[in-house]
C-alpha cells in the first residue's frame, strides 16, 4: 500500500495523540511561527519555485492589490516603507500557510492552528514542512505564537522527518 499524503515511508511523522497539545490553541496561539533560519533570497526563491512545481494554489499579495509573483530577490528588495507582501499557499482546499516576506534571511510563515486538526491534517502540515526542509536542506521549526526561538517541532535534515523538538505538556 502506497503511503499517503503527509506520510513517510507510509507512517505518519507524528501522531497526532503524541502532539495534539502543540496543536492547542490556547498553549500555541492560533498563528504558530513557522521559519527556516539561515535562509537566503536563493531560498525564497526556490520556495516559489517549490510552490509552482507542486502545483499548490497560491495568490502574491502587495495590500489589497493581487498580483503575478515576482522573483524572489525583486519582493525582498522592496523599500523599507513598502507593505510587506504576502504568498497565500493552500495546501489543501483547507489547510492554508501564508508566507511573509520581511527578510531575506529567514523564510517565514504562518499557519493557522484550527485548520491543522486531527491527523489527516497533521500529514498534510507535516508532508508541506518535509517539502520545503527537503527542497532548501535546511530545518523548518515551528515556534508558539509570541515566542520565536523556542520550537516545539520541525523538520530535521539528518533524520529526513518532522520530529518533536520540545515536550509534549500534559492538560
Amino acid at each position: 500500500m502506497g503511503a499517503r499524503s503527509g506520510q513517510h515511508g507510509g507512517v505518519s511523522d507524528l501522531l497526532w495523540d503524541d502532539v495534539k497539545c502543540f496543536f492547542d490553541l490556547d498553549l500555541m496561539g492560533a498563528l504558530p511561527d513557522v521559519r527556516v533560519p539561515n535562509a537566503s533570497v536563493e531560498d525564497w526563491q526556490a520556495v516559489l519555485d517549490l510552490v509552482v512545481e507542486k502545483g499548490w494554489k497560491f495568490q502574491y499579495s502587495e495590500g489589497e492589490r493581487v498580483l503575478p509573483v515576482p522573483p524572489a530577490g525583486v519582493v525582498l528588495s522592496r523599500p523599507a516603507d513598502a507593505e510587506c507582501p504576502d504568498l497565500r499557499v493552500w495546501l489543501t482546499a483547507d489547510v492554508l500557510a501564508i508566507f511573509r516576506f520581511l527578510a531575506d534571511d529567514e523564510v517565514d510563515f504562518d499557519v493557522d492552528l484550527r485548520e491543522l486538526q486531527g491527523q489527516d491534517r497533521l500529514d498534510v502540515f507535516c508532508g508541506f514542512l518535509r517539502e520545503v526542509g527537503r527542497r532548501l536542506g535546511k530545518p523548518v521549526l515551528m515556534d508558539p505564537e509570541g515566542e520565536y526561538g523556542h520550537p516545539v517541532l520541525g523538520f530535521d535534515v539528518e533524520a529526513d522527518r518532522v520530529v518533536l523538538l520540545a515536550e509534549p505538556q500534559v492538560r
